[in-house]
């Protein structure tokens, strides 16, 4: 297949995270309100130009007084970046369906080059004729390399945040005609 412009399916992808919480437990979320713009061969993901954009108001922990801080100033402040950008700089093949995906993170006015590991989940025919494509991406950041370092010290030694973050991307896409 060659380069292909793919438009991604939001009710069949995902963007989740989970990071430590108390040093004994982990917290999850999801962002509800992303795009992607995918030019790729799905076939052979090396050449692929990638781009997601995330919404950061749309974090959703199932807390609602933790999701409100998560949207101030001292973790994601969204009134002045209001989006997480991922843009790829570099594809490299690891096996067969599996890539190395680098590209520029930029989260809170910060910037930084991330690795994530891609999996080409596989290709099929949704009942309306329409070919169908997904792909996985899983990796870790810290937050600190972003300058978000909100946190507190427990009583029995250790944080009540954990500083690294990590994210599972599902994306379900088809091509644009």
């Amino acid at each position: 297949m060659a380069q292909t412009k793919f438009k991604v399916d939001p009710s069949h992808s995902s963007i989740d995270f989970s990071v430590k919480h108390m040093m004994v437990s982990k917290v999850k979320g999801t962002f509800h309100d992303f795009e992607a713009s995918i030019v790729a061969d799905p076939t052979d993901l090396t050449t692929a130009d990638i781009e997601v954009k995330v919404d950061i108001k749309s974090v959703d922990t199932r807390n609602e007084q933790r999701d409100e801080h998560l949207r101030s100033a001292d973790f994601f402040d969204p009134e002045n970046h209001p989006k997480m950008i991922f843009k790829s700089t570099n594809v490299k093949k690891t096996g067969e369906d599996e890539y190395e995906l680098t590209g520029d993170l930029s989260i809170a006015g910060t910037t930084k080059s991330e690795t994530f590991k891609v999996t080409f989940e596989g290709q099929g025919q949704d009942p309306w004729g329409n070919q169908v494509f997904g792909f996985s991406a899983e990796g870790k950041i810290n937050r600190s390399d972003y300058g978000i370092t909100y946190n507190a010290a427990l009583e029995t030694g250790g944080v009540l945040i954990g500083d690294e973050i990590k994210i599972s991307i599902e994306l379900e896409a088809t091509p644009e005609a």
